[in-house]
């Protein structure tokens, strides 16, 4: 993800709303985040939705690694021979 420029990638909800088509143009060119403020505050980003599969694949990622570090911390872990008992188990299911 780009860097957040004040100048530029942080928006009135008037000017996005009057600019609208320019926004999401220039979100697709330049895979930059906007940021849409309403009464001076924050209320809003707008993000390319190839960005937004980018953080979502990104979460899904870490979300895995978590639950490995948990389940290890707890013990729960498989051997090798264990684990391709599994693999087989789910392959024939399918």
């Amino acid at each position: 993800m780009k860097n957040i420029s004040v100048l530029n990638d942080i928006i009135p909800v008037g000017q996005f709303k009057s600019n609208l088509a320019k926004y999401l143009k220039e979100i697709q060119n330049k895979r930059n985040s906007i940021i849409i403020t309403q009464n001076g505050k924050p209320a809003g980003v707008l993000i390319s939705p190839s960005e937004f599969d980018d953080l979502n694949q990104t979460k899904l990622f870490i979300d895995s690694i978590s639950r490995g570090l948990s389940d290890s911390g707890k013990g729960e872990v498989l051997s090798t021979s264990q684990l391709r008992t599994e693999l087989q188990k789910s392959r024939v299911g399918k």
